[in-house]
């Protein structure tokens, strides 16, 4: 709460000296922030967060941070669940929101705001939810880089799956591939090391793959299916 409060009173400062030597010059050097999307700020990306208030043993407060954007009347924060894919929207007219989110569960958020008819949007941050009596925390699911969700590719022989992937624990030690064409593809390659894969295709053809990360603790996480195509 300190923090808060903290936070609350630089703001007023901040706007205080804005009031008082702003003479036009807004005018003439343009909005404080371009018309941008939000920068985040807390929970941090890929972190184990301990911040919470109103402990529970299953929940905890968290206060959602972002800086503020001269261009945004209002935010949109969306919160997802990793574990169950629930998401939860708020609108939100402060750039500090508190929500009550369940401990020991890992997180996906990311901040919006319209802007003439424009969704402007911030980057994408996991993290986890710190609970108690855990001692170790499961990967978060792999981020698909390349093929993209639906990508339409030229007609090839192989192509390179892509993929990143994270944990608050930095225990990685390997990833299985699924990939195939049917919707729930099988197991294509398992305990690879790199965050790459190449595979054989065929044109005019549908694939569907998906990466599940294993860590040294023998916790796993799954990306969940992805899919592209082939042309003839």
């Amino acid at each position: 709460m300190k923090k808060v409060v903290a936070i609350l009173c630089a703001v007023v400062v901040l706007f205080g000296c804005s009031n008082t030597t702003d003479d036009g010059l807004n005018n003439i050097n343009g909005p404080q922030d371009a018309p941008t999307g939000v920068t985040l700020v807390f929970p941090s990306d890929d972190t184990l967060c301990n911040e919470g208030t109103n402990l529970t043993p299953t929940e905890s407060t968290v206060y959602f941070e972002w800086q503020p954007n001269d261009n945004a009347e209002t935010y949109t924060l969306s919160i997802e669940n990793l574990s169950t894919g629930t998401i939860e929207q708020y609108d939100t007219l402060d750039f500090i929101f508190p929500v009550t989110i369940e401990r020991a569960e890992a997180y996906r958020w990311f901040v919006n705001y319209e802007l003439q008819g424009e969704i402007k949007e911030s980057a994408i941050w996991n993290f986890y939810n710190a609970g108690p009596g855990v001692q170790t925390y499961a990967p978060f699911p792999a981020e698909i880089i390349s093929p993209s969700m639906a990508q339409t590719l030229n007609s090839t022989t192989s192509v390179t799956l892509e993929w990143s992937g994270s944990d608050v624990d930095n225990d990685i030690v390997s990833y299985d591939v699924y990939f195939g064409t049917e919707i729930q593809p099988s197991i294509n390659a398992s305990d690879i090391s790199a965050n790459q894969f190449t595979v054989s295709v065929a044109s005019g053809t549908i694939y569907y793959w998906n990466i599940i990360t294993k860590d040294a603790e023998g916790n796993t996480s799954e990306s969940g299916v992805h899919q592209f195509s082939v042309l003839d």
